[in-house]
């Protein structure tokens, strides 16, 4: 009988040890927190904020919509902690807000929402009317439409009649808001209004700026409007940054930026006597239906109305990060057990790293799948390739470990389907490269989801389905360029994504370069060498 090779101990424990550390220091480099200076505290409130009074399972598209008056009383009770005013979007349904606001001491600018339909515009405009007259203590300022002219919704010529109209009708100050280059495009509205209220948004330009350049910007467009639109004053009506989504060139979201773009915008909004608004109070999930992941994480507190950190303390991109890490650990400890004992001193050395690997990859996308998953279509597309990492990390550490019993026989079912396995991720891989390329704006790159699988592929080739192989190469390989020439070489999370897209068409070239029966064979006298061994 062959003897059984000892058990490479030390190595074994060393790497170990060395994977866990490489694990607890990924997820702490994500989720530490940063130290930066508040802006705001208990005797200095800032001026105001958008406020949209739905729960995190409201949207304004459910039939009936019905708002509850509850929320926006405890919704206001904290707002008022750090606001003199809130901003409103839609006067349906708000009829209870200026009793709300005055019970807290907050004032209000009310908008009322503008589109094509011109009975819905009326209703809102008329609602907008008597809120204003029958509140002028609460009522600092009403906005008729927002952004309307962005969506081409209405003309210029209208919009400004309905401005007029409602200027009129009550003593407030009427306005409109709109991006800054849409007041540019149409000029004929800023004599109609009292003051412009105009949006910046540096992440959302055509240019987005990064966070290193994004109050640049801001105070260049407010400079500018001051000085070709005075006397009238100018409100910024929104401003902010997400804290969750893709990157757009160099403008990352992030917790952190956020913080950065919030906190350095407001101490330099009163520096130099700016008004403001800034956009959101708190995160709104319905957003993401047409925004992607980042419309939804625009808000200072998240949608359970807890504190992001966004205005004062430490803040974190990742406060949960350690519920991410015992994950990551969890998933490499049942891989390790699994696997049991290596085949040789590399393979234990090998073995911890890849299910280290495994644990981080799977948990980066369930947390990038928690964040962006809006319906029951997308958490099952998330579910199943967490399922295909699984099974391709079992895969890969059965690979390196020493085969008896139960893990001989699940090594040779994994192994006998390992090119379905490639091709599953093939074809994640290819419907995903061809979204990015045709319908890029709204989606986040899902690196983490098929790095595991390019790696373990790409250096150890399966056969399979050869002409399904070959079609999900050429999807994969003809979007690599395409990707990176719209997203641009300074957008890392494009560069991160058009790696692993090579990563993976490197897997499946290396399969059509095997040949069935003769790949059979070979897999079949590596295992029983192993097993021998």
């Amino acid at each position: 009988m062959p003897a059984t090779p000892r058990f490479p101990l030390l190595p074994y424990l060393f790497a170990t040890l060395f994977a866990l550390l490489a694990l607890s220091g990924f997820w702490y480099s994500i989720g530490q927190p940063v130290v930066l200076t508040d802006v705001v505290g208990p005797t200095h409130k800032l001026q105001c904020v958008s406020y949209s009074p739905f729960d995190k399972d409201q949207s304004p598209f459910d039939k009936p919509f019905v708002l509850r008056e509850a929320r926006m009383d405890a919704d206001l009770a904290l707002l008022a902690e750090r606001f003199q005013c809130v901003r409103t979007y839609s006067m349906t349904g708000m009829e209870a807000l200026p009793a709300l606001a005055r019970k807290h001491g907050l004032k209000l600018m009310l908008g009322a929402w503008v589109n094509p339909d011109p009975l819905e515009t009326e209703a809102e405009i008329a609602l907008l009317i008597k809120a204003a007259r029958a509140n002028p203590d609460i009522v600092e300022a009403a906005i008729v439409g927002n952004e309307t002219l962005l969506r081409k919704e209405v003309t210029a010529t209208y919009l400004a009649a309905q401005i007029e109209r409602v200027k009129r009708s009550i003593p407030q100050p009427v306005t409109y808001a709109d991006v800054w280059e849409f007041w540019l495009k149409h000029p004929e509205v800023a004599p109609a209004v009292d003051f412009l209220t105009i949006h910046l948004l540096p992440y959302w330009e055509n240019d987005p700026s990064g966070i290193d350049k994004a109050l640049a910007q801001v105070a260049r467009v407010r400079q500018e409007f001051g000085q070709r639109f005075a006397p009238k004053d100018i409100l910024i009506g929104e401003t902010g940054w997400p804290s969750e989504g893709r990157q757009r060139e160099t403008a990352l979201p992030s917790r952190v930026n956020q913080a950065l773009f919030i906190r350095g915008f407001v101490a330099m909004a009163e520096q130099h006597g700016w008004r403001y608004n800034l956009i959101e109070a708190f995160d709104q999930p319905w957003k993401r239906q047409s925004e992607g992941a980042m419309g939804g994480y625009w808000g200072l507190l998240d949608a359970d109305r807890e504190d992001k950190h966004i205005l004062a303390g430490p803040v974190s991109n990742l406060p949960h990060w350690p519920a991410w890490l015992g994950v990551g650990g969890l998933i490499m400890a049942v891989a390790l057990l699994v696997a049991g004992r290596p085949t040789s001193t590399a393979a234990a050395l090998l073995l911890p790293s890849l299910a280290a690997l495994g644990g981080a990859c799977i948990g980066l996308w369930g947390e990038l799948a928690r964040v962006t998953s809006r319906y029951p279509g997308e958490w099952l597309w998330a579910a199943l390739l967490i399922g295909l990492n699984l099974v391709v990390l079992l895969h890969g550490v059965l690979l390196l470990s020493a085969r008896e019993g139960f893990r001989a026989r699940l090594f040779a079912w994994l192994d006998a389907r390992g090119g379905w396995w490639l091709a599953a991720a093939g074809f994640a891989g290819a419907v995903m490269m061809l979204a990015l390329v045709f319908d890029a704006r709204y989606r986040s790159f899902p690196s983490a989801a098929l790095l595991l699988p390019a790696l373990l592929y790409g250096c150890r080739p399966v056969p399979g389905p050869r002409r399904e192989i070959a079609l999900l190469l050429a999807l994969i390989g003809a979007g690599i360029l395409p990707q990176l020439y719209q997203e641009t070489l300074l957008n890392r999370q494009a560069l991160g994504w058009a790696l692993v897209s090579l990563l993976l068409a490197v897997a499946l070239g290396r399969s059509l370069l095997l040949r069935g029966s003769a790949a059979t064979t070979s897999a079949a006298q590596t295992a029983s060498a192993a097993n021998q061994a």
